[in-house]
C-alpha cells in the first residue's frame, strides 16, 4: 500500500498542441482538484509540442501565476508519442497522471485514481465508457485495431484505455529505461505491465479547437503500433508464399494431366496476365512489410534523440 504523507508529490504531464483556447479553462478545473488533493505536493509539466498558436503563451502566463506549472517547449512538433516521452522524463512525482488538455479527460476523475493508487495499485487506467463522441468510421477502426494488434502482439493492449492514467514512480523509472526512439505509447504502458486497476469515464465533447489526428496520422500510428510489438507481419508471408506455391504446383499438375487427356489448348493470355499481376502484387505487399521493418532499423540505428526541448520556463526553481 502507497501511504499518504504530505511531501509526497504528484505529477500532471500535460502534452499541448494548438491548445490555446481552452487551456484557461483546462487549468482552472485541474487546479481546483489539486488543491483538494490538499495532502499532496503537486508538479504540472506542460510540454509544448511545437503549437502554431498562442499555447506556450498562455502556458507562460500561467507558470508565472503559479510555481508549480513547468511549461516544456520544444524544438518543433516531434508528436504526441515524443511529448509524453519528454514530460514523463521530467516528471519527479511519487506518481504520474498523464492527462489532454482538451478536457475530455475530465481532471476530477485525479482523485479517483488517487484513491486507486492509495490503495496499491502501480498503474490505475481510465477507460471511457462508450465511444458515442466518435465518429462511426473511426469506433470501427479502432475496434479493428484493438482486435488485431491484441492477436498478433506479445502484449495486450486494453480497450478504450488511452493514454489517460495514473502510474507509479516504479513504473515511471521502468518506462525512462526503454531505449526505442519509434515509441508507441500505448503498447509500452501495457508491455511493462505492474499492477493495475481502471476507473470508467465519459468523454466529453472537446471544449475548443480539434482533434490534431487525420486519419493520415492514425493509419501510421496503428501501423507503429503492430510493428513495434510484432513479428507476425513478417512472418505470415511464408505461409502465404506457402499457400501460393501449392496452388501453383497443383495448377501445373492440372495443367499437364489435361494436356495428356485431351490435347493442348489454345493459350489464355488473359488468365496468364491475371496470374502475373496477382503474384505481383503478392510480391510487392511482403517487400512493402519488409521494408516497413527495416525503415525501423534505419530510424533506430541513427539514434537520434525523441524530442528536443528548446526552452524550459517556470517551475520553483527558475530557470535562465
Amino acid at each position: 500500500m502507497h501511504t499518504s504523507i504530505r511531501n509526497q508529490c504528484l505529477s500532471i504531464v500535460v502534452p499541448c498542441f494548438n491548445e490555446g483556447d481552452g487551456l484557461n479553462a483546462f487549468f482552472s478545473r485541474l487546479e481546483s482538484v489539486l488543491t483538494d488533493l490538499g495532502k499532496y505536493d503537486y508538479e504540472i509539466v506542460c510540454i509544448d509540442d511545437g503549437s502554431r498558436d498562442d499555447t506556450l503563451e498562455v502556458l507562460c502566463r500561467h507558470a508565472e501565476r503559479n510555481p508549480h506549472i513547468i511549461v516544456l517547449e520544444l524544438s518543433r512538433n516531434f508528436g504526441k508519442e515524443a511529448a509524453l516521452t519528454a514530460g514523463i522524463d521530467a516528471a519527479r512525482g511519487d506518481a504520474v497522471i498523464l492527462l489532454d488538455a482538451d478536457l475530455q479527460h475530465p481532471p476530477e476523475l485525479i482523485v479517483e485514481m488517487v484513491r486507486k493508487w492509495e490503495s496499491g495499485s502501480d498503474v490505475v487506467l481510465a477507460r471511457r465508457k462508450s465511444r458515442e463522441t466518435d465518429h462511426p468510421l473511426k469506433q470501427f477502426f479502432t475496434q479493428w485495431f484493438y482486435q488485431l494488434h491484441n492477436w498478433i502482439s506479445e502484449c495486450t493492449i486494453p480497450r478504450d484505455v488511452g493514454d489517460f492514467r495514473l502510474m507509479d514512480k516504479r513504473v515511471v523509472e521502468a518506462l525512462k529505461h526503454l531505449p526505442e526512439r519509434r515509441r508507441f505509447m500505448k503498447g509500452l504502458f501495457a508491455w511493462v505491465g505492474f499492477r493495475q486497476s481502471v476507473v470508467e469515464f465519459v468523454v466529453e465533447p472537446r471544449k475548443s479547437g480539434k482533434s490534431s489526428f487525420t486519419v493520415r496520422r492514425l493509419w501510421a500510428l496503428a501501423l507503429e503500433g503492430i510493428t513495434s510489438f510484432s513479428t507476425v507481419p513478417l512472418s505470415v508471408w511464408i505461409y502465404i508464399g506457402f499457400s501460393v506455391a501449392m496452388l501453383a504446383l497443383i495448377y501445373g499438375c492440372w495443367i499437364i494431366i489435361k494436356t495428356l487427356a485431351f490435347g493442348i489448348d489454345v493459350p489464355n493470355y488473359v488468365s496468364l496476365l491475371a496470374a502475373v499481376l496477382f503474384l505481383g502484387g503478392i510480391q510487392l505487399m511482403g517487400i512493402g512489410v519488409l521494408g516497413e521493418y527495416i525503415g525501423r532499423i534505419y530510424s533506430e540505428s541513427k539514434q537520434r534523440p525523441v524530442y528536443i526541448i528548446r526552452q524550459r520556463y517556470g517551475g520553483k526553481k527558475q530557470d535562465s
